[in-house]
């Protein structure tokens, strides 16, 4: 029987800003990647984050980006040396090790986000550096990859341990990454096709691309998106869907036991 982590972005408005509803999508998802002041939040958001992910029994992690409120990390930023990347890395993750210090609770995992995750996945040179500087931090945080990108390779070099995570709401190009946001059909939005591919992926342990490709992979996450529109439903009918096809949920240091 599969044991599977949920996953989502969240912690990200900033100051008297509000995006997502945090408090419903705690309720569903089984871990927390809460951004870290750079793309999106705040030290306050970040604290209020930490403490309701632990009263919900949700796992929490950092989610680290590129310096761009206005583009919310979206925006490739070209030009950053790895060694650059690396200090990006520790300063978010450290700022939320502290908060969470502070709050009472744990940060287990690294998750990237936006354009850095994008192009950390395949820049070898970038994806070492958030590797590195996960490493530096504590080696036995938990590394969360695309499989087959240079992300994955970059935590097995580093000897850290993985979560492979799918989107349930993105689709994949033939490389193994997402398809760009600005493409057709890069984003799905009806939550039972989303479901029924979902399932069908981790049961056959594989991602199936926007062209048909199928690529063999071990799956530990699902990631869903808390900046949708209807998002805590789709979470809420994603979680009913896996429950009801016999697989169990749990947040992802407990799916990889550490």
């Amino acid at each position: 029987m599969a044991l599977i982590d949920i996953n989502c972005d969240m912690g990200e408005g900033f100051g008297v800003y509000s995006l997502g509803d945090d408090a419903e999508m705690l309720k569903i998802v089984t871990s927390a990647n809460i951004a870290c002041g750079f793309h999106a939040g705040d030290p306050l958001v970040m604290h209020r984050t930490l403490k309701e992910a632990k009263a919900n029994g949700v796992g929490a992690g950092a989610h680290p980006g590129f310096l761009d409120l206005w583009g919310f990390g979206r925006r490739p930023i070209q030009g950053e040396r790895p060694a650059d990347i690396e200090k990006i890395v520790l300063y978010q993750v450290g700022a939320l090790m502290a908060l969470a210090t502070d709050a009472g609770h744990t940060i287990s995992h690294v998750k990237t986000h936006g354009a850095l995750g994008n192009m950390a996945a395949e820049d070898r040179n970038l994806a070492e550096a958030v590797a590195r500087a996960i490493r530096t931090l504590d080696k036995n945080l938990i590394f969360v990859v695309m499989p087959g990108q240079e992300t994955e390779r970059a935590g097995e070099k580093f000897g850290l341990p993985l979560v492979r995570e799918i989107y349930a709401d993105r689709a994949y190009a033939d490389n193994g990454n997402l398809v760009s946001r600005r493409l057709e059909g890069a984003v799905i939005n009806d939550v039972e096709v989303a479901a029924e591919r979902v399932i069908r992926m981790i049961e056959n342990r594989e991602i199936t691309c926007l062209s048909g490709k199928r690529l063999p992979t071990r799956i530990d996450s699902v990631c869903v998106h808390g900046d949708t529109p209807g998002a805590a439903a789709m979470a809420r009918r994603l979680r009913a869907r896996l429950t009801s096809a016999g697989i169990q949920l749990a947040p992802m240091a407990d799916v990889i036991g550490v």
